[in-house]
């Protein structure tokens, strides 16, 4: 089994209608932009399932489709994780799109925070944090450390940390001020 999957570029398009309007030359045509070698590495294959995402060059830079932001965004092996988690949550996991947020700024004082992810219930409050990081990065007590310090603002029920190799889903239990380490990510139906 390949433990990699290749990245193959896009074309890039354009409007050729404006261009047949301001110019009169034959050859209307730009040249692609080159793609640096450094685009077309592998990305690492997960312990995700994996699906088809959009992924296109743009001026030498991998992007990729957040069907959560509706717009691409620089593909680097964090994105890779959050992506294909959303997905693992979307299709295989029954969570709502529309529940979910990708980049949720949180403001402490003048600091600013982003949360990768945040699932919300049916009155908009915040039900779960979800924080990547890349498959390179050990899931340490410091991103532990980091998805709490976003939890004293957001007071969740669920707290998951992925580094797309690993993840740790644990339940919050504030009557008793614990948490329980979960064995598996829970389906949307049993939140």
């Amino acid at each position: 089994m390949n433990p990699f999957i290749f990245i193959t570029k896009a074309r890039k398009t354009r409007n050729t209608r404006n261009i047949r309007n301001t110019r009169n030359t034959r050859n209307t045509r730009k040249p692609e932009t080159q793609v640096k070698p450094e685009a077309l590495l592998p990305m690492q294959v997960l312990n995700l399932p994996p699906y088809a995402a959009k992924v296109t060059c743009r001026d030498g830079k991998r992007m990729i489709f957040d069907k959560l932001r509706r717009k691409y965004v620089s593909l680097t092996p964090e994105e890779w994780v959050r992506q294909h988690f959303v997905n693992y949550l979307t299709v295989h996991m029954g969570y709502p799109s529309s529940m979910l947020a990708n980049e949720v700024e949180l403001s402490i004082g003048q600091k600013r925070l982003r949360c990768d992810s945040v699932l919300y219930g049916l009155r908009a409050e915040p039900r779960m944090i979800i924080e990547y990081k890349a498959p390179t990065v050990s899931l340490t007590q410091k991103v532990f450390d980091q998805i709490s310090v976003y939890n004293l603002l957001l007071h969740v029920d669920y707290l998951i940390v992925s580094n797309g190799l690993l993840h740790y889903c644990c339940k919050m239990d504030y009557d008793n001020q614990k948490y329980l380490f979960l064995e598996g990510i829970p389906s949307y139906e049993n939140i």
